[in-house]
């Protein structure tokens, strides 16, 4: 018994440890080339890292050169078995307007290790709430809306079923 309990305190230990030299900011760096690949660059103004955590301050986001989106503050919580993404305030920008909503005050994506395939998604903002996953095995992209107040622009990208309006893709 006294040794399983040594085997476990070893394993918290390491654990901790790999958390705290975790290099976060390259991890992030190392994101933003694989982007760039794909005519995607993020700017930020400010980056934090935490013992958990990495966030980063009003970043701007630009496809092809042109600039789509702006985002108050990225925070990145992670324990390795379980990782939290949440983005306050992003705001699309007014040539997007008749696409999407131009404001969706916060984003929450979640993933846990028990479940390696599956990503958590949650979003509030003017067109209300919205809960969904990603199935990254099947490359499936699931929306579910809770409301149907401001999501005229995506009517006509939108499916309805029993639970009310939703969104699929693949990717």
């Amino acid at each position: 018994m006294q040794m399983v309990k040594k085997l476990f305190i070893a394993l918290f230990f390491v654990w901790l440890i790999l958390l705290f030299f975790m290099p976060k900011q390259e991890m992030y760096y190392k994101l933003e080339n694989a982007l760039v690949k794909y005519d995607i660059k993020m700017n930020e103004a400010r980056i934090e890292e935490g013992l958990f955590s990495l966030t980063l301050h009003k970043v701007d986001v630009y496809a092809k050169g042109i600039k789509l989106a702006t985002i108050e503050k990225v925070q990145c919580f992670t324990l390795l078995f379980y990782t939290k993404m949440e983005i306050a305030n992003l705001l699309l920008d007014d040539s997007l307007k008749s696409m999407a909503p131009t404001q969706i005050e916060k984003v929450t994506a979640t993933h846990f290790l028990g479940l390696p395939w599956t990503v958590a998604l949650n979003a509030d903002g003017s067109f209300g709430g919205t809960e969904g996953q990603v199935n990254l095995k099947s490359k499936m992209l699931r929306l579910d809306f809770n409301s149907t107040k401001g999501i005229e622009m995506l009517q006509n990208q939108l499916k309805q079923d029993e639970k009310g309006w939703y969104y699929e893709t693949s990717f």
